[in-house]
């Protein structure tokens, strides 16, 4: 049995690989004995699972565990989105909850996140923690384990509903009202996975003209990935033009991340969209409070904050950092470039439903399409343009350490003027231009960021790292 490691948001694996029943129990009991251990295990915790194969099957497992430990369990009725379990938290006063779902992966992969008390992803001190129990276990092989049945009549077991609870926060969240009163028409995707249902109904009870695709659950995900990006929205595109919609809407497996696509059926990458929702926030909700972004996000949220008189927080690369700014308060919104997002009054965990509904309320209330609202942004703030490049590289640790003790003093025609080393090395250049270069934690990759002030510019700034790694691989 190998080594079980949580990754950026939890443990995933290939089912009836690594991901298996006996694997799910050893990770279950781990996470019983940091409970007990914490002194909550008279608290209830909570268990969800979304619509990937076996996942109320895995889910059940983690409850037998969980139960023979002493510790009350809610099972949700139903698969449900990660930031609804995570909701649950907090509503249930539980002491944590644990997340059946691989989220975006490959149909072929399962997994598990561990929610804390405080209703945010498990930080690193945790997951460490989590690791050390782990391996213990697997080493000792005890794991207790007790029948559903057994469980239910003890009333150490209880199934609960959580999606009417979820739902009447998100109402106190979203302007309804606004919705009410907009000429929308939307298209929703919920990519076969946990979100389904969950923004149509409230738009439809907004009163808002929707369509839902992919709204049935399916294991397989309809033969593709559910991840919200450019290249596996086609269907949504295509829907918003055939039916001229307002907009499109998507989440992915786990309704953690967003995907939106505008009136034109273009993509509107992330970067953009938490833009779009910090200048919403702020012009028409009239809130304040911090700006935290990743180190791989779009620094227009940096001359945003700086118009607007806010403070900006940059993070390493991961909402578990962005959540832990959350907890301590006054953070109007948090988001990343890969798709997550939460904000002020909301819990620390990023929720692509929530971020959803916002953006419809957004183009309510602008009575504007989105291409629209950024052209609008873009006029006060400047235009930024930004990329991501893979790049294989078998040595990428040995590459990495070395980057980090000498980077370069150019790339190409852009001049280093500073080296931020907060999670891999970002390297600010000239210009207003960023690269950042961060090794892949699971492939054989270096993942590189970068933003540039023009198309032209990012273009000469692809051209110089890809001439450069070509150096580097002679």
């Amino acid at each position: 049995m190998g080594a079980i490691r949580f990754g950026t948001d939890g443990w995933r694996a290939i089912v009836a690989d690594e991901f298996t029943m006996e694997n799910v129990r050893v990770v279950a009991q781990a996470i019983a004995c940091y409970t007990i251990e914490m002194g909550q295990q008279e608290q209830a915790i909570l268990v969800g699972h979304d619509t990937r194969f076996l996942g109320r099957r895995f889910a059940e497992e983690v409850v037998r565990v969980f139960t023979a430990n002493q510790i009350r369990t809610y099972l949700v009725n139903e698969a449900a989105p990660t930031p609804a379990v995570a909701f649950g938290v907090k509503h249930f006063a539980a002491s944590g909850a644990v997340m059946i779902t691989a989220s975006h992966n490959p149909p072929e992969y399962n997994g598990m996140k561990y929610i804390p008390h405080y209703a945010g992803p498990a930080t690193p001190t945790i997951t460490k923690r989590l690791e050390e129990w782990i391996a213990r276990i697997q080493q000792s092989g005890e794991v207790r384990t007790m029948s559903l049945a057994e469980a239910t009549a003890r009333k150490m077991l209880q199934v609960i509903v959580l999606r009417p609870h979820y739902e009447a926060h998100l109402r106190r969240l979203v302007n309804m009202e606004a919705l009410r009163h907009s000429s929308l028409e939307v298209v929703v995707d919920a990519m076969h996975g946990a979100g389904l249902g969950y923004v149509s109904r409230l738009l439809t009870e907004a009163g808002v003209k929707n369509v839902g695709i992919r709204e049935t659950p399916d294991a397989a995900f309809g033969g593709g990935l559910p991840e919200p990006n450019d290249k596996h929205l086609t269907l949504l595109k295509n829907e918003v033009i055939s039916r001229g919609a307002s907009l499109g809407l998507a989440n992915d497996g786990d309704a953690d991340r967003f995907g939106v696509v505008d009136r034109l059926g273009q993509y509107i990458p992330p970067n953009d969209v938490l833009v779009l929702l910090t200048y919403h926030l702020i012009k028409n909700r009239k809130l304040t409070g911090r700006i935290v972004r990743t180190v791989a996000t779009t620094h227009l949220l940096d001359r945003m904050a700086d118009e607007y008189g806010l403070e900006l927080v940059e993070t390493p690369v991961g909402f578990k950092y962005i959540g832990e700014h959350m907890l301590e308060g006054n953070v109007l919104i948090g988001g990343e470039e890969s798709g997550g997002a939460s904000i002020l009054g909301h819990i620390p965990e990023k929720d692509g439903v929530l971020i959803n509904l916002l953006l419809a309320e957004m183009c309510a209330v602008e009575e504007k399409g989105i291409d629209e609202i950024l052209r609008d942004v873009y006029d006060l703030f400047g235009e930024l343009f930004h990329t991501r490049l893979d790049i294989q590289l078998p040595e990428k640790d040995r590459w990495m350490n070395e980057m980090l003790t000498y980077p370069p003093a150019n790339i190409g025609p852009f001049q280093v003027r500073e080296v931020n080393r907060v999670d891999g090395i970002k390297l600010i250049l000239d210009g207003g231009q960023w690269v950042l270069i961060r090794p892949s934690g699971t492939e054989p990759l270096i993942r590189i960021y970068c933003e540039a002030t023009s198309a032209t510019a990012l273009e000469k700034l692809k051209d110089s790292i890809r001439d450069w790694f070509l150096e580097v691989n002679v």
